[in-house]
Formats: C-alpha cells, sequence, structure tokens
C-alpha cells in the first residue's frame, strides 16, 4: 500500500492542468469525500502494526503534496485567464487615449503667427522682467512722464528700474537695438499690469506688438497690413482707423473691425455700432528710431499691439477672461477641434 502511495506522489507531482474543469476533477479525486485520500485513510486500520506510522507519513506526504498542487494550478490557471483578458483578444480595439488639446491663447498666437509670416514677419521674444530703459525710456517715455500712469506697473523689490513688462514693444526696442533695417517683425508674448481682476480685466495677459521699419514706410502700408490680417483673421474686411494717442508712435489710431449685427451677441459686443475695437496702430515716434541708433531722417515704420486675450474670447465667444489661466479641464476640452 505504501508503494501504491508513492505511486500517486509521483502522479501528483507531474499533474498539470489546462482548464479549470481539470482542476476541480483533481481536486474531487484526491481531496474529496469520496477521493482517494479517504481510501488510504479508510485502509489505515488494516496496515500492520510495524508499518502504520510510515504509512500515516505516507499518506500525510499524500495529502499536502495534493492541496499544494491544486491551489498551485488553480492560482497558475487564474493568473493565466487574467492575462488573457488584458492581452488575449488582439483583435479588440485598444484603449482610448486621452488628447490633449492646445490652449486658446495658444491657439490664437500661432494663427496670428501665422498670418504675418506670410507676409514676411518673423517672430522675435524678449525677457519678461525688463529695465526701465527696454520698457519707457527708449519708448518716448521719460521719467516722470504723465503716460507712464496709462500703465500701473509691478516693480521688482522696489526697485525703480527693474520691472514686469507692461507691454511687448520692449521686446521691438531690443529688436531694433540688434538688427539693422529692413525690420519686419512681431512680439508675442505675457505682459503683467496692476489691474484689478474682473471678467473683462486680468493683472497679467498676452500680447503680440508688431513693427515694420525700412525705407519710405508710409501709412498706406500700414493700413494696407492691416487689412490683410483682419480678412484672414476675422473674414471681415471692412476696417476704420480713428485717431489715437500712444507716445511711442505719431500720429497713433485705434483700430477698429465692422462685425456685424446679425445676432444678439454681435449687439453687446459692439454695443450696438457693428464696429468693435480689436488693436492701436501708428507710425514709429522718430525719437524712438533715434533711441534705438537708426536714423529717421533715412528710415521711417510702423508699429501696432493687440490683445491675444481678448482676441481669444470673441473668437471663441469666451465671457470670462479668468477661465484662461484657471486650467479647468472640462474648459479645455472644448478646443481639441479647433483650427
Amino acid at each position: 500500500m505504501i508503494d501504491d502511495i508513492k505511486k500517486h506522489l509521483e502522479k501528483v507531482a507531474q499533474f498539470e492542468a489546462a482548464t479549470a474543469e481539470e482542476v476541480e476533477n483533481f481536486r474531487i479525486s484526491y481531496l474529496g469525500r469520496k477521493g482517494i485520500l479517504n481510501d488510504f485513510f479508510t485502509a489505515f486500520r488494516e496496515v500492520p502494526k510495524d508499518q502504520k506510522k510510515q504509512y500515516g507519513q505516507q499518506v500525510n506526504a499524500l495529502k499536502q503534496a495534493a492541496e499544494e498542487k491544486w491551489n498551485e494550478q488553480k492560482e497558475k490557471l487564474a493568473a493565466s485567464e487574467e492575462t488573457a483578458g488584458v492581452y488575449g483578444d488582439l483583435s479588440r480595439p485598444g484603449e482610448p487615449y486621452h488628447v490633449g488639446s492646445r490652449h486658446p491663447i495658444s491657439l490664437v498666437t500661432n494663427k496670428i503667427i501665422d498670418i504675418f509670416s506670410r507676409i514676411g514677419f518673423n517672430v522675435s521674444e524678449g525677457p519678461e522682467i525688463e529695465d526701465d530703459w527696454h520698457n519707457f525710456t527708449a519708448l518716448n517715455l521719460p521719467e516722470y512722464h504723465p503716460a507712464r500712469d496709462m500703465q500701473d506697473t509691478f516693480f521688482v523689490q522696489k526697485d525703480p528700474d527693474v520691472l514686469l513688462r507692461t507691454h511687448t514693444s520692449s521686446v521691438q526696442v531690443r529688436y531694433m537695438e540688434n538688427n539693422k533695417p529692413p525690420i519686419r517683425t512681431i512680439s508675442p508674448g505675457r505682459v503683467y499690469r496692476n489691474e484689478a481682476i474682473s471678467a473683462r480685466s486680468h493683472c497679467f495677459f498676452h500680447q503680440v506688438e508688431g513693427l515694420y521699419v525700412d525705407k519710405g514706410v508710409s501709412f498706406a502700408d500700414l493700413k494696407q497690413t492691416l487689412q490683410f490680417f483682419t480678412t484672414e483673421m476675422f473674414g471681415k474686411s471692412k476696417i476704420r482707423l480713428r485717431p489715437s494717442y500712444f507716445p511711442f508712435t505719431e500720429p497713433s489710431a485705434e483700430v477698429d473691425v465692422y462685425w456685424g449685427l446679425e445676432t444678439e451677441t454681435d449687439y453687446k459686443m459692439t454695443k450696438g455700432t457693428g464696429w468693435l475695437e480689436i488693436m492701436g496702430c501708428g507710425m514709429v515716434d522718430p525719437n524712438v528710431l533715434k533711441n534705438c541708433n537708426i536714423d529717421p531722417e533715412e528710415y521711417s515704420g510702423f508699429a501696432f499691439g493687440m490683445g491675444i486675450d481678448r482676441i481669444a474670447l470673441l473668437l471663441h465667444q469666451i465671457p470670462d477672461i479668468r477661465m484662461l489661466s484657471e486650467n479647468d479641464v472640462r474648459f479645455l476640452d472644448q478646443f481639441k477641434n479647433a483650427f
């Protein structure tokens, strides 16, 4: 009988199941109420007295081996079924990846860059922490000039010469200092002003400013450039220029585009006039050219600037400028298919 137990130990050791049904049959065969082990335990009384100890050890060894083999095969099949559930069906659709989206500020900035690049403008960038010369003085805004009050400035560490730039015109100054005409560049970037935060204004926002300096540049060139831009950007070809004042351009103008009065939203945006202000512009003041070591007797130029945030609000009908900086994924997901 001991030899029979040893034969079953070998069978248990060699057993490998391919299905859960085979594992269950193994359990019933050895560990069930009418299984092989039960028969060996029942036969214990018939074993000669001098063999009972060895017999009992062998039966217990068989029982332990059968239980371990059953647990091992059960866990092995469970693991293989889990793997098959994940990797088995290679024809099934893949797990969907969350597709990100560009921020509306990036969308508008990229479109503006694309439009102006088609007419020869490159992109220039500069530091957001500026000095007084590049942000104010070189732009015809000397110390104590009243026009400085038009821009509430963030100064760094109470140093009157170090500040967060209030416009990207400072980039134009740096570009003119390091490049000779002809100059055709746009300068997109973030700017800072100490303003109250509301649905229509923020203490930081984004601008893009353009500059063209060459021989014989006229106001007519400026108007045609802006006409091209508004047509490409908004699909609106009707613009008007209203006289205005900027310290670094003379003459200066505000640019309005005729948006129309087709919807109730159009009435609200344009206050019932149909016209919408989109930017400021003008001919570069000769003093600014002198400050940048460009001879105003030989060269002239024009400049313009617009708020990227405002255009984003306009194009995408966003009701609150604060939404642009809250990083709410639900808001950003709406721009996956934009442009």
